[in-house]
C-alpha cells in the first residue's frame, strides 16, 4: 500500500442483497475473465487485488486511490455497466472493507445464512490472485485472519449447523413440491461443485433410483458414477433425448451463456427446471412452452427450515469471534504501519538526547549522567506514545508524518 499516493483498501461489488439473479449474472466473472482482470490490474500498478465471483456475489477487494478504479475494472471484464453498478452496488472502504471480508468468510453474508461453501471459494479466489502475483502482505495476512475466524465460527458455533445450501435447497424443493418425486426421472446437467453436491444430496435425501448425469467432460461423469452407483451416466450427445424423458432437469453448468434453450425442450411436456447456475444457464423463453417451469437460485434461497432459526441465534457468537480476529489483524496492521515512523522519531530524539547529555557532561562538573538518561528516556517514551496516538487516526498519512520528522529533526 503506497501511502504517498493516498491509496485505500476497498471492497466493491454486487450481491444478492441488492441485485437479482439477472443483474448479478451481468457482473459475474468467468475464471478466464478473472485472470485477465487480475493481469490488467498488475499492469496498471494496483498494489493488491483479488476477486470473489460466486452465484450470490461478485466482489473485488484491493488497493486504489478511488473506488471507481476498481469498478471500471469490473465493468471492463463483465457485461454490466457503471450505471447499473451504481444502482445495486456496495462500496466499502478500509475498516468497512475488512469487516465485509470477515462477514463473507464466516458465512454471515451468505444468501443462506452460514453457508460454508464460501470458504472454499474464498481460498480458490485468493490462490488465483496469488499465482498471478496480485496479492501483498496486507491481503495475505487479512485472508489468513478471515480463514482463522471462519474455522472458529464453524467449530465453536452452530452457524453452519444442519445441511443448508443452494444444492440442498434444490433437492428440498423437489421433495416438497413434486408428488411421487422418488419415481420421477431426474436429469442433472453439469458436474461442477454445485452439480456434485446436488447428486450427493439426491442420493442422501431421496430414494430416487432414476437420476441421470450428463457432463461435457464425460470422463468426470464416469468417474463420479463409479462412486455413486445409484446414478446413471449419459453422453452429451444424448442431452435432448434425456431431457425428453426427464420430469426434472437440474442445470449446474456454470457457463457464460444459456446451455439449455428452446431447442432442447419439447412443447406440451411437464418439466420442472432448477437452474443453479450464475449467470443463469437456462434461456428464459423456454417457459413459452406450456408445462415448463423454471426455478432459479434466488427462489431456491428463499427455502427456510428449522436450521436457519438455530443459525440466527448464533450470529452474536460469530460476530464476537470476528471482532477478536479483526482486532488482532488491526494490531498487526498498526504495528506494520507505524514502525517506520516511530523508529525514525525515536532515532531523531535519541540523537538529540545523546548530543545534549554529552554537552552537559562537559559543562557541569558533577553532572549525573544516569539520572539524565532515565529522565530523557521517559520524555522520549511519552513523546512517542503521543505520536502513536496521532498515527492511529485513520486520516493520518504515515509518509507525510515521516516527511515532517525528517524536516523538523534532520534539517
Amino acid at each position: 500500500m503506497q501511502e504517498d499516493r493516498q491509496e485505500h483498501f476497498y471492497n466493491i461489488g454486487v450481491s444478492y442483497k441488492k441485485a437479482d439473479a439477472k443483474t448479478r449474472g451481468k457482473f459475474s466473472l468467468s475464471k478466464e475473465n478473472q485472470t485477465a482482470l487480475l493481469k490488467l490490474s498488475k499492469e496498471k500498478g494496483f498494489s493488491g487485488v483479488f476477486i470473489i465471483s460466486t452465484c450470490n456475489r461478485t466482489e473485488i477487494s484491493g488497493f486504489a486511490e478511488r473506488p471507481c478504479q476498481l469498478i471500471e475494472l469490473l465493468c471492463e471484464f463483465s457485461e454490466g455497466t457503471i450505471q447499473e453498478f451504481a444502482k445495486v452496488s456496495n462500496v466499502y472502504k478500509n475498516q468497512e472493507a475488512i469487516q465485509q471480508l470477515f462477514r463473507i468468510g464466516t458465512g454471515l453474508e451468505s444468501q443462506i445464512l452460514g453457508d460454508y461453501e464460501i470458504v472454499g471459494q474464498l481460498r480458490q479466489s485468493f490462490k488465483l490472485a496469488k499465482s498471478l502475483n496480485t496479492t501483498n502482505a496486507y491481503l495475505e495476512r487479512l485472508i489468513n485472519s478471515v480463514l482463522q475466524a471462519s474455522k472458529r465460527v464453524k467449530n465453536e458455533t452452530r452457524l453452519s449447523s444442519g445441511t443448508t445450501s443452494v444444492s440442498y435447497a434444490a433437492v428440498q424443493y423437489i421433495v416438497k413440491n413434486l408428488p411421487n418425486y422418488n419415481s420421477k426421472n431426474i436429469l442433472v446437467f453439469g458436474l461442477g461443485k454445485m452439480g456434485k453436491h446436488t447428486c450427493k444430496n439426491l442420493a442422501e435425501y431421496t430414494q430416487n433410483k432414476s437420476v441421470c448425469l450428463i457432463n461435457r467432460t464425460e470422463e468426470k461423469a464416469i468417474n463420479f458414477v463409479k462412486e455413486h452407483t445409484s446414478i446413471r451416466n449419459s453422453k452429451i450427445e444424448n442431452l435432448k433425448e434425456e431431457i425428453k424423458n426427464a420430469d426434472v432437469l437440474i442445470v449446474s453448468t456454470g457457463a457464460d451463456k444459456p446451455t439449455i434453450t428452446k431447442e432442447h425442450v419439447k412443447e406440451n411436456k411437464d418439466l420442472l427446471i432448477l437452474d443453479l447456475s450464475m449467470p443463469e444457464n437456462v434461456a428464459k423463453n423456454v417457459t413459452d412452452y406450456k408445462g415448463i417451469s423454471i426455478v432459479n437460485v434466488d427462489k431456491l434461497s428463499k427455502i427456510t427450515d428449522e436450521t436457519l432459526a438455530v443459525r440466527q441465534q448464533e450470529i452474536p457468537l460469530a460476530e464476537a469471534i470476528i471482532e477478536t480476529h479483526k482486532a488482532e489483524f488491526n494490531e498487526w496492521l498498526n504495528h506494520r504501519r507505524f514502525t517506520p515512523a516511530i523508529a525514525a522519531l525515536k532515532k531523531s530524539l535519541e540523537n538529540i538526547k545523546n548530543d545534549e547529555i554529552n554537552f552537559q557532561k562537559k559543562k557541569i562538573s558533577d553532572f549525573d549522567e544516569n539520572q539524565a538518561e532515565i529522565l530523557t528516556s521517559r520524555f522520549i517514551q511519552k513523546i512517542t506514545t503521543q505520536f502513536v496516538k496521532h498515527l492511529k487516526d485513520e486520516n493520518t498519512s504515515v509518509s507525510q508524518s515521516l516527511q515532517v520528522i525528517n524536516k523538523v529533526f534532520q534539517s
